[in-house]
């Protein structure tokens, strides 16, 4: 049975204590709930992998509670430097070398020459993190593949019994995952679109390339092609809704279908990420509906990681 715990000083001490013994424990961060672990413990690591029975070549992002503690584990540029200054404590994943010396074990960052380091903007989380006095690996808190958690219901849905405990934190205000940048060659490169715009990036950095997916050897996690999927199949740009179709809705909703969530019905972008994991699983869980369909979403902005979620969830499954 997995502990709840609330995120009083005491349920605080005892979700830290607990990842020091290299126990699992869910806490909620500002993007969505992350499945803690001790970074340095490669049992403590491999145990995520299992929990969420997530591929063993999909690199894990450590937290740290402030960018100094952070930095002591890579080799952190200028470029780095400046972004944490701007972005942290908050939703930016910054991929750098990593030090030959760090404790953070390989099966953390899938054997690569790189870590993927972060601080949370969450108090709660990052209060968690002072205590446990570790680095931290935090992927998702689901099964692999799933649509994110962004509450502990959604936690203990998916993971009850196979898990320590959950740290309730409340809602996640940003409710996408962190973007994550990797600076550890000569041009920054956008692995993930996410809670920070790649306008807001390019602002500070200039121009910022892409990278593609990858299904054999990802740089950063939420790279796979098929991901955040819910059990049914997911229809993008619907501009009409059939009879048995579930309806998520961006700005005015579309008439028609047997369910509707709407993201935003003002189309507010931010709104809409907040809303989006919760919208995929409450329309996934409508008897009788055969499929999502999705209205368009802009690409500016957030609307960038919303349609990287999508498009992703729509993905052929393997």
């Amino acid at each position: 049975m997995t502990e709840l715990l609330s995120a009083t000083p005491e349920g605080i001490a005892r979700a830290a204590a607990l990842l020091r013994e290299g126990k699992l424990v869910a806490f909620g961060t500002e993007t969505v709930y992350g499945l803690g672990a001790d970074a340095t413990k490669g049992d403590a690591v491999a145990a995520i992998f299992a929990a969420k029975q997530r591929p063993r070549f999909n690199p894990l992002i450590s937290h740290f509670p402030d960018a100094d503690s952070a930095f002591a584990h890579v080799a952190a540029t200028q470029a780095a430097r400046l972004l944490a200054e701007e972005f942290w404590p908050g939703p930016l994943t910054l991929v750098l070398p990593r030090l030959p010396a760090t404790p953070i074990h390989d099966l953390t960052g899938a054997g690569l020459p790189t870590l993927a380091i972060r601080v949370p903007a969450s108090e709660t989380a990052r209060a968690l993190l002072r205590s446990a006095g570790l680095p931290i690996a935090a992927p998702s808190a689901n099964r692999s593949g799933q649509v994110s958690p962004t509450s502990a219901q959604h936690v203990l849905s998916e993971l009850d019994g196979r898990i320590e405990a959950i740290l309730d934190s409340g809602p996640c205000a940003v409710g996408l995952e962190s973007t994550i940048l990797d600076l550890s060659g000569p041009r920054p490169v956008l692995l993930r679109p996410g809670g920070i715009s790649r306008e807001a990036l390019e602002e500070i950095l200039g121009p910022i390339a892409r990278a593609e997916s990858d299904d054999h050897a990802p740089r950063a996690p939420g790279m796979l092609r098929s991901h955040y999927a819910p059990r049914l199949p997911v229809r993008l740009s619907a501009t009409s809704i059939a009879p048995t179709e579930a309806l998520l809705a961006f700005g005015p909703p579309l008439t028609g279908g047997c369910t509707t969530f709407s993201l935003s019905a003002s189309g507010d972008l931010t709104e809409a990420a907040t809303r989006l994991f919760a919208g995929l699983r409450a329309l996934d869980a409508t008897p009788g509906a055969s499929a999502i369909a999705v209205m368009p979403i802009p690409h500016h902005g957030l609307g960038l990681a919303l349609n990287d979620r999508l498009e992703r969830a729509a993905a052929p499954r393997g």
